[in-house]
Formats: structure tokens, sequence, C-alpha cells
């Protein structure tokens, strides 16, 4: 299946994205080329990931957002529901692949220990989060089954628009994800700008559903300033509704196409992540736990 264009193909390659099949995708992670160039590690760390041996990846290039604050591409495959999608294996099996064709160059950096080239070399972790939608991916089960059958672990980020799959999933990930754009319906719209109808509502059973998780599930609010840093209260009763594990709030970044969007200004200040976190707290009795001043991100947990 040729779902790319010509157009869209380029745009991806010469963005550092190796495609995989017919509508997944890699591209290596800022935080894996720092590890190998100066060990310096994400903020991932908090859950035991180490960012020189994680594959960022997504199993559907298909969105059914199109998000404000979103640094991807928007509709490199048109939002629809594929006729025929590749197996598991194959996407797994072509992301290690390119993984370490993109990563090979390493090999000859002075700056880079052998051992950290050959710990890179063999991944231990799947993001599956880069672009599009994985939960639109119909066998996402399958892939994060065949992911932990090889010993690695599983993150999967969504935004919650497809509660279904969810909750049909048989094997869970290491870690489930799920994105709030907003405290309230008029918010969440405008920042997540939904292709598909009840999109607050689908986002809201998908959050009913993670107390029925048993794996760590982690709520991260995005926050874009004068747009839905607003309302700590509000997106408390959510967290409250969801009961997560932890809560991640993050700054959105001003980089790639969020920059043609929103202006550099919009992105936060540590000092104005805390001081949100701080609100959140009260509201939630969740706890500052740990912070990251390279990605602008704090984790609360209880």
């Amino acid at each position: 299946m040729k779902l790319i264009s010509e157009e869209a193909r380029k745009k991806l390659l010469n963005a550092g994205y190796r495609i995989v099949g017919s509508h997944s995708t890699i591209k290596i992670c800022h935080w894996t080329k720092e590890v190998l160039n100066k060990r310096r590690f994400c903020y991932k760390r908090w859950y035991g990931i180490k960012s020189h041996r994680c594959v960022q990846m997504t199993p559907s290039l298909i969105c059914n957002f199109s998000c404000l604050h979103c640094w991807r591409f928007h509709g490199i495959i048109p939002f629809k529901e594929l006729e025929k999608w590749n197996e598991p294996n194959e996407i797994i099996d072509g992301c290690i692949k390119s993984q370490r064709e993109l990563l090979s160059g390493f090999g000859g950096n002075p700056n880079t220990p052998r051992e950290i080239f050959e710990e890179a070399m063999n991944p231990k972790h799947f993001a599956i989060s880069l672009d599009g939608e994985p939960t639109l991916y119909p066998q996402l089960s399958q892939l994060i089954g065949e992911i932990k059958k090889r010993n690695m672990t599983a993150f999967l980020v969504t935004n919650g628009s497809m509660p279904e799959r969810l909750e049909k999933l048989e094997e869970e990930p290491t870690n489930l994800y799920i994105s709030v754009y907003g405290p309230n319906k008029e918010i969440f719209e405008k920042v997540s700008v939904p292709l598909i109808p009840n999109a607050w509502e689908r986002l809201n059973k998908s959050l009913e559903l993670v107390k029925s998780f048993s794996c760590t599930t982690v709520i991260r609010l995005t926050l874009i300033r004068e747009v839905n840093l607003k309302d700590p209260e509000e997106y408390g009763k959510l967290v409250l509704k969801t009961e997560p594990k932890f809560i991640e709030v993050k700054s959105f970044f001003h980089v790639g196409e969020a920059q043609k969007r929103l202006p550099r200004s919009a992105m936060l200040e540590m000092k104005d992540i805390k001081e949100f976190a701080e609100k959140l707290s009260h509201y939630t009795s969740y706890e500052i736990k740990e912070e990251d001043e390279a990605s602008r991100v704090i984790l609360l947990s209880r």
C-alpha cells in the first residue's frame, strides 16, 4: 500500500523520520542522542527508562486530532480507517532495523563509549507515541504483547479518543499515558481540534477506564500560556475521577510545526509549571515528587 504521498515522504525523511511499512514510523529521540553524546537522560528515567535504549515510534501516522500545540506534521495520512494494516511483528522488526541504521554512525563517535553504543543497538523499550494516534491501530494489543514477549517495555501515549480500543486491550502496556488538553469541553476542543464527534465525551470515557488498569497509569497535562493554563480545580476533578498513579504537568514546546501556530511566549517557564502543579496538588492531594527543567515537566503522585 502506498498511503504516503511523495511530498509527505520527503518531508518525513528530511525531518529525520524513517517510514516502516505503510503507516508506521520511527525517529531517533533527542534524548537518545544526548545519552550517546553526553550521557544526559530524559525525565522518563523516573520510570526506569534508559533513553539510549528507547525506540520512539508510532504504529499509526493517522491522527483524529489536529492539536494546536503539536510539533508533528498534521495529515501525513488523511484521517480514515484503513482496509489493511501491517502486522505487529513487521512493525517491530522494521522499527528496530531502522533504529539501528539511524544510530550506526555513533559506532565511530569518539564521544560514545562502546558499551553505550552496543546497548543502544539493542533497544529495551518502545515509546508508542511519536506521531498520529496509536490507538487507531486495530492490532495494538498484539503489538504491545509482542514487544513484551521480546523482554522490552512499552509506554502507550494516547489522546483518549478511542476508549473502545483501551477497553479491549488484552495486553496492558508498561505505562499508560492519557493526554488531557483542557479542563472542560470548550478549552479541550480549542486545543485538540478534534476531527471526530464527541471527542470530549470519548476522552472522559477513557479516563473512567484508567482505574481498571493494573499497569502504571499517567495523566499528562500539556499546558499552553493563555490557552489552557487555567482552572486547576477543574483539572483536579478530572484527576480525582481518573485516579492515575502519576500526573505529569508539562509545558508545550515551541518546536517543529507548533511554531507555525503558537508564539514562543506561549511556552511556560519552570516557575509557571511549578505554580500550577502546586495548585493542582491542593485540589487533588497528589504531591510534587520530581522536576525536570530541561523537559519543563513536574511529576506528582499520591
